[in-house]
């Protein structure tokens, strides 16, 4: 009987050690094995992606490449130039192929993507083999076990997770590969549609990527950065499953860390070295398999016994929020990542809100600009040049090393969305979705909608404050000498609200605060706040509270055909209906972590006219009214 002749199609999964797919397909006794990537158009012109993420991919298919090498000198990853659902039906054509092994994605595109390719497969003859090993357990088994619901909780996950069994084990990486196959491409290659381009702002060369299926050389070589066209990365975090392993084993070498990590008690203001195990980039690319970062951390905190911390502010509790959203991910699909058609988010009428496919009620990645004064905030925003020191150099962090720490990206989301700028979380998300080296679709959508307090969280009066929060952590304002150099020199009494500094205090500090920062800002300059934070944060913790007290979620009809202006005040109407008090931050992560079931306990539910505002603290006596500036959209 002839021997099986196998394709391995790596995607997410860039590593060899804890692979269950490829050792579904080293368990076929294969005569050939092709390991391949096939650079996916979708990837390259339609999703977001920052010039360090894709540094850090290439760094993770470069070293995955080398340690096929070693295993088989005739091997390596073999990087084909065409979109999978055109190349495929060629290659098992061509190459005789009789299976195909893959990890499962469950991605909204991946879902798409390899439906095709089945298809394809199955049309030609071709085995197709699909192993789970993305995350804890298979996020469509939860789904089931679920009631078919996505998990709203962490608690929702760890039950549904009991159901489907315990986490397997992670097995060993293989000691050999079998020799590849011949390799002929005399076939037409399909040009891909590369319009729209998300990524053509960051090209500053030709886009070469497609001119040739097999690489410049004809060698199946990893693509380059040149090749994309793109200029160098920033960030000076490298990628690629050796680091990873490497890493984690350092970070399991101080047991006390690894068995007391308790994430809201370390600080976003640390870095060099940075107080979290910034391993969440690995595990995007599968450079780190999850189940062997659990499992290596779960042995230590058995070892270390009292003491240790426990789910959901341990180590393994952030892989547990992870599974939570691919598994809310696996239940909703593309719905999961918008508002509307949502049955789980809460509607609110944000400012700059994405606008719409009208046959499918997708968003499109456009946003319509009802208020001007919102797209300079969100500009601001983005460039870091709000005029308060900590949201700047977080984000000014985040653009330069394609990473921030977990409290860093609540405090910036809290800040565009419900505690001061009142902008769609989505707008946000995409700028995330762009520059986040670790960028999970699932996480992504998901962290982004319990900031804004619209599904999972629901302490909406909880705001992180751009000035005390930051101060919590560092009184000196190291991130921000670090991150905003132009205030480097000013005194730590002025670090966090620069605007205070008297004139001569600037002057000694070689920076003026004049400005907004958009533009050709002036040598020596730092922009002055875009507004009162004390009263933005009243005014979006009312329209918080309004548009809780409407009920709507994202697949009600009156927020589908537009009638949910009926339901809200107008711009001359509007008034603060009660305004709260707030700890400025203080205990928004602890909160948090105490109510994340109670949260989302009615989550996605259809509302009666009965559901409950979350109890505020008491109110304090009132600052001057603000009109909260429900714009149509």
């Amino acid at each position: 009987m002839t021997k099986p002749r196998v394709i391995y199609w790596f995607r997410t999964d860039l590593r060899l050690h804890d692979s269950p797919a490829l050792q579904a397909a080293l368990d076929l006794d294969p005569a050939v094995l092709w390991p391949v990537f096939t650079w996916d158009p979708h990837y390259v012109y339609r999703v977001r992606g920052g010039l360090n993420r894709w540094q850090f991919l290439l760094d993770c298919q470069n070293d995955l490449s080398k340690s096929i090498t070693k295993l088989n000198p005739k091997s390596k990853l073999f990087v084909l130039r065409e979109g999978p659902q055109t190349l495929f039906k060629k290659l098992f054509k061509a190459w005789k192929v009789t299976h195909l092994v893959f990890e499962k994605d469950t991605d909204v595109y991946g879902r798409e993507r390899d439906a095709v390719v089945v298809k394809a497969a199955e049309e030609a003859g071709v085995k197709v083999v699909v192993r789970s090993g993305r995350t804890l357990w298979d996020s469509d088994e939860v789904v089931k076990k679920n009631n078919g619901k996505p998990t709203m909780s962490i608690a929702q996950l760890q039950h549904a997770g009991e159901r489907v069994g315990d986490i397997p084990r992670p097995i060993a990486a293989p000691k050999s590969l079998p020799d590849p196959g011949e390799m002929p491409v005399d076939f037409e290659q399909d040009e891909p549609d590369r319009q729209p381009d998300f990524n053509e702002p960051r090209r500053e060369g030709k886009d070469t990527a497609y001119k040739d299926i097999a690489g410049p050389k004809g060698d199946f070589a990893i693509e380059t950065m040149e090749e994309l066209g793109f200029p160098s990365a920033t960030t000076s975090i490298r990628g690629g499953e050796s680091l990873a392993l490497k890493a984690l084993g350092k970070i399991i070498e101080d047991k006390k860390y690894t068995a007391t990590f308790e994430k809201p008690k370390t600080s976003p203001a640390q870095f060099e070295p940075q107080a979290t195990t910034l391993l969440s980039p690995f595990l995007h690319f599968g450079a780190l398999s999850v189940r062997e970062f659990f499992w290596r951390v779960q042995d230590v905190v058995t070892e270390y016994g009292k003491g240790a911390s426990s789910p959901p502010m341990s180590l393994t509790g952030q892989l547990y929020f992870r599974d939570m959203y691919f598994a809310a991910q696996a239940a909703l699909g593309a719905p999961f990542h918008q508002t509307a058609t949502n049955p789980y988010v809460r509607f609110v009428p944000w400012h700059l809100p994405s606008k719409r496919d009208a046959t499918s009620g997708m968003v499109t990645g456009e946003y319509h600009v009802d208020s001007e004064e919102a797209e300079v905030w969100f500009k601001r925003w983005r460039n870091g040049v709000t005029g308060f020191p900590w949201i700047d150099a977080l984000m000014r962090q985040l653009k330069e090393e394609g990473w921030i720490h977990h409290l860093g990206r609540h405090s910036v989301a809290c800040f565009l969305t419900r505690g001061g700028c009142y902008v769609d979380w989505e707008r946000g998300a995409e700028v995330f979705e762009e520059w986040l080296l670790d960028h999970e679709p699932a996480c992504n959508a998901g962290n982004w909608q319990w900031l804004s307090c619209t599904a999972f969280f629901a302490q909406y009066y909880r705001c992180y404050s751009p000035i005390s929060f930051g101060q919590k952590w560092d009184k000196e304002g190291a991130l921000i000498r670090k991150y905003v150099p132009e205030l480097k020199d000013l005194d730590k009494k002025y670090i966090y609200e620069p605007w205070k500094a008297p004139i001569a205090d600037q002057k000694k500090a070689g920076v003026r605060v004049q400005g907004d920062g958009l533009g050709d800002r002036e040598k020596g300059t730092y922009p002055k706040p875009m507004f009162d934070f004390s009263e933005r944060r009243n005014v979006c913790i009312s329209g918080l509270k309004k548009a809780y007290a409407v009920g709507l979620h994202g697949n009600d009809a009156q927020v589908l055909n537009g009638t949910w202006r009926d339901l809200f005040p107008s711009p001359d109407e509007a008034e603060v209906m009660n305004e709260y008090d707030s700890d400025d931050g203080e205990h928004a992560d602890n909160a948090e972590q105490r109510t994340h079931d109670k949260g989302a306990q009615q989550a996605g539910r259809k509302r009666a006219g009965n559901e409950s505002v979350p109890e505020a603290p008491p109110k304090k006596q009132s600052k001057r009214q603000q009109t909260l500036n429900f714009r149509n959209k």
